[in-house]
């Protein structure tokens, strides 16, 4: 009978940290990330004052709990055990004091490597080590990892994520695992019972429209971005996202142009991770960053993305179901031109395959909020007259 009684008693503790693990992310994840500013240039007094001010500024209470360190938070080599090592002149006083501190905030940490041999900036990766890395991540108390795809030639996508992602819920630690894997085998069609979310497309760069050379390489414009991920909005949902990369908000756009990108990476559902310094960060980027509403949108429980409804002569129409038979709609200037927009509710019906939506504005009648300023119409009975600036947007929640 003990035979018996041993390995139940371990496969049920085994299912519990299963299921905790699989209960992670239930709505995009929100936080800050080191690596559109600062690249491989981190290093403690960075980090900790990053904490101080999510906290001081509202950002934590807004959402924003995940704190995480990309590439180049380890040394060049692992200790004399095969362990990872926190860099001693960037983090002298090493990661788990780092993780103390961030908790201490009432925040979240993440920390970042890379299923290749080395990482993209060349520190070790985690190929061949997953299982002695999980345990050390598990150590330091990690509640995110960021997991990158460079240096794996010869290397299986979906089979280097799987052992990862098996060896996170080994430790028995819930460790929310982002596939940063660019969208090269399209993870969205595999992924979603190994992580939490995965890259679409490669990275984002500071840019509205095209690509943004950076010398052997181009960053996506924030529209690409858009483009591309908009038709994969039925493979996410709540505990396994489309991940656009983080945002650019903050760091050169202009603001209305960072108003659009905020807004999109709402309606979409995205993951939302500042990229920006927040120490330099403008009263203005703060209150796109911080606005309650369009953050209820990104974070509304019923998970699904929303979707390009019509496109004409630089305009387009989206709409992101909601909770609770609500909806939010985002008319977008794609344009260099403002647009005057005369929008008569009743004869521009929504259907949606995905959430089953079927709204005539004949015979429903919606209550009008307006995320980024005042529009005049208080609901959908009478036309939504508005000029739309160059690539901004009019961010609007209907109730019924």
């Amino acid at each position: 009978m003990k035979k018996i009684l041993i390995p139940i008693c371990l496969l049920v503790f085994q299912m519990t940290h299963a299921q905790k693990n699989m209960h992670l992310a239930l709505t995009p994840p929100m936080g800050w990330n080191s690596w559109n500013t600062f690249a491989t240039q981190i290093n403690e007094k960075l980090i900790l004052e990053t904490a101080d001010i999510l906290v001081a500024k509202g950002m934590k209470d807004a959402g924003y709990t995940y704190l995480v360190l990309d590439d180049a938070w380890m040394a060049s080599e692992r200790n004399s055990n095969g362990d990872l090592q926190a860099d001693p002149i960037k983090f002298p006083h090493g990661m788990k004091y780092i993780a103390d501190y961030i908790h201490s905030k009432g925040l979240k940490f993440g920390l970042y490597n890379c299923a290749g041999t080395k990482t993209c900036a060349g520190y070790p990766g985690t190929r061949g080590y997953e299982y002695q890395d999980a345990r050390f991540y598990a150590s330091q108390e990690i509640d995110y990892l960021k997991f990158d795809w460079c240096n794996t030639e010869g290397i299986d996508a979906k089979e280097a994520y799987k052992t990862m992602s098996l060896a996170l819920k080994k430790t028995g630690r819930p460790i929310v695992f982002s596939l940063c894997e660019w969208g090269t085998h399209k993870p969205w069609l595999w992924a979603d019972s190994i992580g939490h979310l995965w890259r679409t497309t490669g990275d984002i760069g500071i840019k509205w429209e095209g690509l943004k050379n950076q010398g052997d390489w181009s960053a996506n414009s924030v529209m690409k971005i858009v483009d591309f991920q908009e038709p994969l909005r039925k493979y996410a949902g709540p505990g396994h996202w489309n991940d656009p990369d983080m945002m650019e908000v903050g760091n050169g756009l202009k603001p209305e142009e960072d108003r659009s990108h905020f807004s999109l990476w709402c309606m979409m559902a995205a993951p939302l991770f500042l990229g920006n310094d927040l120490r330099k960060m403008s009263l203005e980027t703060l209150k796109i960053l911080t606005n309650p509403l369009a953050i209820s949108i990104d974070q509304d429980s019923l998970g699904i993305p929303g979707f390009r409804l019509s496109q004409k002569d630089s305009l387009e129409t989206w709409v992101r179901p909601l909770k609770n038979h609500s909806m939010a709609i985002c008319f977008l200037n794609r344009s260099s031109k403002p647009i005057s927009l005369d929008y008569d509710w009743k004869i521009n019906p929504i259907q949606d395959d995905i959430s089953k939506m079927d709204i005539d504005f004949k015979k429903d009648t919606f209550t009008i909020t307006e995320v980024w300023g005042k529009i005049g119409s208080k609901n959908t009975k009478k036309n939504l007259k508005k000029t739309i600036l160059p690539h901004d947007n009019v961010l609007l929640i209907l109730t019924k």
